[in-house]
């Protein structure tokens, strides 16, 4: 369940987000923590494990919440991503779009749930980017999902 590069991670600050993500409740924290990562590993509570988790929606809200005004993409890559976390409808997905500057550098720019890829969850999305001061890019990459394309 764990990638190997998280199992030779000695921060806990790699290991939480990926555990709560995998679905380990709250209050299985303090095994799963021991059992990777031994004996001094154990100590946190559900109290602090929901506090983490406070402070990681405000830091994604923060980020979602930005100005797009100064970023020029030449390139943008859409994708809906499908997981089965936490038993979430089957026709949820993760909207994902990625832009390359000039220069090469790749940059997440959005990520947020949206209704299988269907127009109206890229509409919305797209639509917040641009008022957020998102410029059209040169081109946009996208697959087979036509909503992408429609929006």
């Amino acid at each position: 369940m764990i990638p190997p590069y998280l199992k030779r991670s000695k921060s806990i600050e790699d290991l939480l987000p990926l555990l709560y993500l995998k679905g380990i409740s709250t209050g299985d924290f303090n095994e799963a923590l021991e059992a990777l990562l031994g004996k001094g590993a154990a100590g946190l509570s559900a109290g602090t494990i929901s506090r983490l988790k406070a402070d990681w929606e405000q830091e994604q809200e923060a980020w979602s919440k930005r100005s797009l005004s100064d970023k020029e993409y030449v390139y943008v890559w859409a994708d809906g991503v499908y997981f089965g976390v936490r038993g979430d409808d089957d026709r949820t997905c993760i909207l994902v779009l990625m832009g390359a500057t000039a220069q090469g550098k790749k940059e997440l720019i959005a990520l947020e749930s949206g209704y299988r890829e269907n127009a109206q969850s890229w509409r919305e999305l797209l639509v917040r980017l641009k008022n957020k001061g998102l410029q059209a890019p040169k081109l946009a990459i996208g697959d087979g999902a036509l909503g992408f394309w429609k929006a």
